[in-house]
């Protein structure tokens, strides 16, 4: 038989590969669009899957399927840097990973995969800087909490047309949710995924927006997981709920939401699951500019505490022991101007009350108060060269001072944390209510800097001087054609630990 035939630079064919047994392909097979990840100074994956019937399992034949894929170096694919053929397996839901290499370092490139007849969308990617450049600058995003129900993926939209040269998505990527019928759009299924073929449709309703697919093919992501791509406030193998789910239910639970959140993802062989484990703290490094340390917050975490008090237990852990290791060697030895972590949940002290009694969310880093000194006690001891906090999961935006000792004016500021806001997750929302609840509170907590309850994104323009986050903001959710907007800017500047200058648009 003779097989698909290689893709040639000017679009016509080169090559005949082998072909898989088993008879034609159905229709309609790149519904997921493409993406594109973690890059390197001479490497980026770059990923699809096959899913004719995105919402019914994929609705692929239970066969290995070649994909052929090329990156070229302009949009009209007639400059081909690199090409080969891939293996789409079912038993990784016909999903591709490609971890492209001999790439040039700072450079954009352009790629697309074919199986059978059919061609992908072209999706644009950018390598990191060579490990010892000194680049001026650097341009990202950061993102979180994309809730389908919630509203339309309009940031998303807006965010594809920045000029930038990654996304840093911080979790909450999907909602296990269950189909709420009262809601903007409502999620497929009958209830929240527990099965790969669950978690599998439910990744494959969202990857089918066509503006989140936009801002997965406009530049590389780099990506880490929250609760929700589980279960709501998970921890290590406890569910939200342990009287509702027995250890081994949500053991194969959390197995199977790995294995789908990794088949949608533009991630490295190193993070494919294994049963229970998957690894996704990671570190990438963009010359000696900045690093980014991508952190895990679930999966080695200890159950969280229930007040104040057991908040303050040396033995709690975000992070678990190894990752704590990994993180302060690798701020240690990062050897880059900026270090950045990219990270879930807010490790700045927010009180939810205003007056002397303190109510805490004791799932972020407030309850987990003694590790948390003692890495803010790091960031302060010299040996961390500029620190600054990305996080995620609030719907929120707070921007604030990072102190060993949140209760102490007098603790030196020793960093700083943007907590983004949401991209849908909470829909439209009121800002007048927000700050009359909060507001009170500010005045009560020197280290907050900024607070706002609207949705979109955070752009970071970084140099070796300063790192400027510009907080931008879309009018709704709930239509398709949307304004967006630069609301406040935050600067950190270099040697300066903390928020220097907010300023409001």
């Amino acid at each position: 038989m003779v097989g698909p035939m290689l893709l040639s630079p000017d679009g016509g064919v080169e090559a005949h590969i082998p072909s898989t047994a088993g008879g034609p392909l159905p229709s309609g097979l790149f519904t997921l669009g493409v993406a594109s990840g973690d890059p390197l100074p001479d490497a980026v994956v770059i990923w699809t899957r096959l899913a004719p019937q995105p919402l019914a399992g994929g609705g692929m034949p239970a066969r290995s399927v070649l994909v052929q894929w090329e990156v070229a170096e302009d949009e009209r694919f007639h400059r081909v840097r690199r090409r080969g053929v891939a293996l789409a397996h079912p038993d990784l839901g016909h999903s591709v990973h490609v971890d492209v290499r001999g790439l040039r370092p700072d450079s954009v490139y352009h790629y697309r995969f074919r199986a059978g007849s059919e061609i992908s969308p072209a999706g644009r990617t950018r390598t990191a800087p060579a490990e010892h450049a000194r680049p001026r600058e650097l341009r990202f995003a950061f993102a979180s909490c994309q809730d389908y129900q919630a509203g339309l993926y309009t940031a998303h939209r807006h965010l594809s047309e920045e000029d930038l040269a990654f996304v840093a998505f911080l979790g909450d990527y999907i909602y296990e949710g269950p189909p709420n019928p009262a809601a903007f759009r409502v999620h497929e299924g009958t209830g929240e995924p527990i099965t790969l073929t669950d978690y599998r449709n439910r990744h494959a309703q969202y990857r089918s927006d066509a503006d989140l697919q936009r801002s997965h093919a406009a530049f590389p992501w780099i990506v880490t997981f929250d609760d929700h791509e589980v279960d709501n406030n998970w921890a290590d193998e406890i569910p939200q709920d342990p009287d509702q789910q027995s250890p081994e239910a949500f053991r194969a639970r959390r197995a199977a939401a790995f294995q789908a959140y990794y088949e949608h993802m533009p991630l490295r062989r190193e993070s494919t699951p294994r049963g229970l484990d998957m690894r996704l703290y990671r570190r990438l490094r963009f010359g000696g500019l900045a690093s980014v340390h991508v952190l895990d917050t679930r999966q080695y975490r200890s159950d969280q505490p229930a007040t104040i008090e057991a908040a303050n237990d040396p033995a709690l852990s975000m992070t678990g022991a190894e990752q704590e290791r990994w993180l302060v060697h690798g701020l240690r030895s990062s050897g880059s101007t900026w270090n950045i972590l990219a990270n879930q949940v807010m490790w700045a002290s927010n009180d939810r009350r205003a007056g002397p009694e303190k109510v805490y969310d004791l799932d972020n880093w407030d309850g987990y108060r003694v590790q948390r000194r003692r890495l803010l006690e790091f960031f302060g001891s010299g040996q961390v060269d500029n620190p600054v906090v990305l996080t995620g999961d609030r719907h929120c935006t707070w921007v604030c001072d990072l102190r060993p000792d949140f209760d102490d004016p007098t603790s030196p500021v020793v960093g700083a944390e943007i907590t983004g806001t949401s991209i849908t997750s909470g829909g439209n929302a009121d800002p007048v209510p927000f700050h009359q609840t909060y507001d009170p509170i500010m005045a009560e907590s020197p280290h907050w800097k900024y607070i706002d309850n609207q949705r979109g994104y955070v752009v970071c323009d970084v140099t070796r001087e300063r790192m400027l986050s510009s907080l931008r903001l879309v009018d709704t959710v709930r239509a398709e054609e949307s304004t967006v907007r630069t609301a406040a800017q935050f600067l950190v500047e270099a040697g300066r630990p903390g928020i220097s200058v907010v300023t409001r648009s």
